[in-house]
């Protein structure tokens, strides 16, 4: 087999839970030319990737564009496709390189399972979604357990001096990320809470930044007006080679479901996961160095198109308390230890939902599930 092509046409931390197949990929098929296939604004994260020859973005200008990037497609003559997209525009990409070989997803019965040559026989939700996607190997004879996810570093980012500039903290400072954005509103953790969590690092002599695009800059403006120490706001300052080294030399990140939170446990960082109505059993942060807080309410009533649970929503039942709580433990020994943690008191470890059933948090289930890893 000498040309592979991986197809993952969505965004940033479904890309990176997709990197564990490329070692698998490379063992397996040394002298094979990799290429993998991503939405715009998700190539970046697989810069420097070892195992990868080629990375190329799907045009999503005029159907000329399109139609020319098809042709280039049926060009390079693709001995095997891998397409982990399960949507019905990468089925179709699949379908037109010719390649003899294309394996996919088809969960929900559509059409599109026409175009592949082997259709993956996973359940979509029952398990992790890296091993979800470790299915997709049977197709071509790889049944290997798959690691974890990795993201390159830039080495001279890491060694340099602060190239980065006055705006970002020193090196050397003990410093914790927060990411307080997400995708949806009903998947991000209250601002004040997050500003709560700031004063309390900040007490304790470590170093605070907030992290997220341009356009969420004006959410990190809210959080330092709330907080009594003023977090930098790094949102929109920091291009990805930097927020990975910046992440690479962090004690800890704190944030939502979200593809940061992906990519700062892919890079080796400390991640604490606040999950609400995504299930960290298949979507959470995977590595050695993770954890979560979750209620595990069931949210097929309200995940969309918003919660309609109010102040009993899952992120509101996580207390700022149990966020300092589970940091604490995750900080060096004697750093962070006692003093005041400002905010909003909440969240049981059992609560109920509007039916009035009782669901008990995953978290210990779930890291239970992590450490066997």
């Amino acid at each position: 087999m000498k040309r592979i092509l991986l197809i993952k046409l969505r965004y940033l931390g479904d890309v990176v839970l997709s990197t564990p197949l490329l070692p698998l990929l490379r063992k397996h098929f040394p002298d094979a030319k990799i290429t993998f296939l991503v939405n715009p604004g998700t190539a970046n994260v697989l810069q420097g990737n070892p195992y990868l020859d080629e990375v190329w973005v799907l045009p999503r200008q005029s159907w000329w564009q399109q139609l020319k990037f098809i042709w280039r497609l049926r060009g390079a003559q693709f001995d095997a496709v891998v397409d982990l997209t399960d949507g019905d525009r990468s089925a179709f990409l699949s379908f037109m390189t010719g390649a003899p070989t294309r394996i996919g997803y088809n969960w929900e019965h559509r059409w599109r399972g026409k175009f592949y040559t082997y259709v993956i026989p996973a359940s979509y939700g029952a398990m992790h979604m890296v091993d979800y996607h470790q299915q997709a190997l049977m197709g071509l004879g790889i049944t290997e357990s798959v690691g974890n996810p990795e993201v390159s570093v830039d080495a001279g980012l890491l060694e340099g001096g602060d190239e980065e500039g006055g705006e970002f903290p020193p090196k050397g400072q003990p410093l914790v990320l927060l990411h307080p954005t997400a995708r949806y509103v009903f998947k991000a953790w209250p601002l004040e809470r997050f500003a709560a969590v700031a004063d309390w690092l900040s007490g304790k002599g470590i170093g605070v930044a907030l992290i997220g695009s341009q356009q969420e800059r004006p959410i990190g403006h809210q959080i330092v007006n709330l907080a009594k120490h003023k977090p930098v706001n790094l949102m929109g300052k920091t291009c990805l080679s930097q927020l990975t080294a910046l992440m690479k030399r962090s004690l800890l990140f704190i944030g939502n479901d979200g593809g940061p939170m992906h990519i700062a446990a892919a890079v080796g960082c400390q991640v604490l996961g606040i999950f609400g109505p995504t299930d960290p059993a298949v979507w959470g942060p995977r590595g050695s160095k993770v954890k979560v807080i979750y209620k595990g309410l069931d949210c097929e009533e309200c995940f969309y198109p918003g919660c309609f649970r109010g102040e009993e929503s899952c992120m509101r039942q996580i207390s700022v308390e149990e966020v300092c709580q589970a940091a604490q433990s995750m900080l060096p020994v004697g750093m962070g230890e006692g003093g005041q943690v400002f905010g909003e008191s909440g969240g049981n470890s059992e609560v109920k939902s509007e039916k009035g059933k009782v669901r008990r948090k995953k978290n210990s289930l779930w890291e239970k599930k992590q450490s066997k890893q």
